[in-house]
């Protein structure tokens, strides 16, 4: 049998991530005429246009949906992983010069939508069919009083003429001076003018001054109005004069609109969910906005909504770029109690979504909008044991969610790692791939059962993985902290693998360690520097199964030189994941 020997003097470094792999899930063999129906899934991004009722939260999200046709193996249910998702800079000065310009494009419509505090304004409401009829028929009743002023005119035409046949030559003279300024008048003073004029040259005597009298009385009698217009025209000049009101303060995740260079970072991601098309960023950044008033988003944090479901969604740890780490376990739900104080009825639905967006946003607050920042997170969804397709009540709780968080709340997932991924979900994802864009894909990671430890390492360091999933990170006081490192070694098939840990002075070596999967034997023991000395049996050897424990921990306390020597024999056909960490504690006698 083959035989290894690590020493810590020397540990391999840590894989960095990987592009992700194809992922094989070893089920049996499924055809797309089986039924699959939408399974939970969190933080989606945002697509342009939602084609598919999704059960998937997410954070998400975003761009004109691009359909590509998946290459499904007929064999094997396997899942083709996409070129790995890369971050773009958030730095302006970084940015390529379309997105600069679309960036100030999309500022200054903001700028200006804040001036004319159109933010706070409600959206106009939606043309109604039953209003059609009431304006034709309002046109209507504007196009006959048009036609009124022309039998008015042909009568004042008539008239006019009778009184130009009737009347001498001095009044003739007289009238074309008075009509003069009138004309100046509006068309509906005129009409009054020459009504009154015609009324009273009808009724005169044949004296000709009598009947210029008449006429200039009545003109001054009708031109006393203007006054009046002008009095409302230095009102209206007074109206422009005053001081326009201040632009409106809006904020998006405490972070106010056009603030400084975090506002930067905020307009970025809704011109990135919109392919930087500035007028549908746009849109989407008013949208958003309203809908976070309606909502009552600044109140939601504010509330308490209870902790029943802390552990379905929770934040633990960073991967190895820095993004917090969101973990969804789907699986909790597989509590019938639980699931009905969830999902019963439309109130309990009702504060689920609450509940989420109110976790959401807390997690956002803690992000750091800075150019430089990390302002994304991580979202590992568990499916392990997922109530999947039966649940009803979980589909439209879940399919809601949806929908609010692709809308209002863009590219904030880095990754979405998929892991204990089932043989059904896999039909499921066939069916929507169509309807993603490359993007979204590009940030979608999947791994079965036996390979979800392994894909998380890829990804997060184990030291940052909780225990349940394969890492060495434990609730409470421990021994070791994320700041302690793990190393990591594959160990082949039927091979034995050897760790030592040396010590040069009197001291107190604490260590830790756990194999992926267990199923192995495990022994440590002292060897002693010196020639004369003794080895001691630190721990007998024994088999260890998957379902003995999680982590091993151990300690040796020894006042000479030396080395601990761990032996990890693997005699299984299948490679194992070991990791451990150790350290050295001063003690006195």
């Amino acid at each position: 049998m083959a035989e290894e020997t690590q020493k810590p003097e020397a540990p391999a470094p840590a894989p960095a991530p990987a592009p992700a792999e194809e992922v094989v899930v070893e089920k049996p063999e499924v055809t797309d005429k089986e039924p699959a129906a939408p399974a939970p899934v969190p933080e989606p991004e945002v697509p342009e246009k939602p084609a598919v009722a999704v059960v998937e939260e997410k954070e998400a999200e975003v761009e004109a949906v691009e359909v590509e046709k998946p290459k499904v193996e007929e064999k094997e249910a396997t899942i083709t992983q996409s070129v790995s998702f890369k971050e773009e800079s958030n730095i302006v000065g970084e940015l390529p010069e379309p997105q600069k310009k679309a960036l100030e494009e999309l500022k200054q419509l903001i700028q200006d939508s804040l001036n004319k505090h159109e933010f706070t304004a409600p959206p106009p409401p939606p043309p109604k069919e039953a209003e059609k009829p009431a304006v034709a028929e309002e046109k209507k009743e504007e196009e006959k009083p048009a036609e009124q002023p022309k039998v008015e005119t042909e009568e004042k035409t008539q008239v006019a003429e009778k009184v130009e046949t009737e009347a001498p030559a001095p009044a003739e003279a007289k009238e074309e001076e008075v009509k003069t300024p009138a004309a100046a008048e509006t068309s509906a003073a005129e009409t009054v003018v020459e009504t009154e004029v015609v009324e009273k040259v009808t009724a005169v005597d044949d004296d000709g001054a009598k009947t210029v009298e008449a006429i200039e009385e009545s003109v001054v009698a009708v031109a006393t109005p203007p006054p009046a217009e002008e009095a409302s025209t230095s009102q209206e000049a007074e109206a422009e004069v005053a001081p326009p009101a201040p632009p409106e303060e809006v904020s998006i995740w405490g972070i106010p609109l056009l603030a400084d260079d975090r506002s930067d970072v905020i307009l970025l991601k809704f011109l990135r969910a919109r392919d930087f098309k500035v007028k549908d960023a746009f849109t989407m950044i008013k949208n958003t906005a309203r809908w976070r008033k309606e909502f009552g988003i600044e109140g939601l944090l504010e509330e308490d909504l209870g902790n029943e479901l802390d552990k379905v969604v929770f934040m633990h740890g960073v991967d190895k770029e820095g993004h917090p780490v969101c973990y969804n376990v789907y699986g909790e739900f597989q509590n019938k109690e639980l699931y009905q104080n969830t999902f019963a009825d439309e109130e309990k639905r009702s504060k689920f979504l609450r509940w989420r967006i109110q976790f959401l946003e807390k997690s956002i607050r803690k992000l750091d909008f800075s150019p430089s920042g990390i302002s994304t997170m991580v979202q590992v969804n568990d499916l392990k044991n997922s109530p999947g397709p039966a649940k009803k009540e979980l589909r439209q709780a879940t399919n809601q969610a949806l929908n609010l968080l692709q809308d209002n709340y863009p590219e904030f997932v880095a990754k979405q790692i998929f892991i204990n991924v089932p043989w059904w979900y896999l039909v499921f994802n066939r069916m929507i791939s169509p309807f993603l864009t490359q993007r979204t894909k590009s940030k979608f990671v999947f791994a079965s059962p036996l390979k979800s430890a392994e894909t998380l390492f890829k990804y997060i360091a184990p030291e940052q993985v909780p225990v349940q999933y394969g890492g060495l990170n434990r609730e409470g006081e421990q021994e070791f902290t994320v700041a302690d490192a793990v190393t990591e070694v594959t160990i082949k098939a039927a091979t034995k693998h050897t760790v030592e840990f040396p010590i040069t002075e009197k001291g107190n070596l604490v260590w830790e360690l756990r194999v992926v999967g267990w199923d192995v034997n495990y022994g440590a023991e002292f060897v002693p520097s010196s020639e004369d000395g003794y080895t001691v049996i630190v721990s007998k050897t024994r088999k260890v199964g998957p379902a003995d424990e999680a982590v091993i921990a151990d300690s040796f306390k020894t006042s000479e030189p030396g080395k601990v020597v761990l032996t990890i024999d693997n005699q299984t056909s299948k490679k194992k994941k070991l990791l451990y960490r150790s350290k050295i504690k001063p003690y006195s006698d």
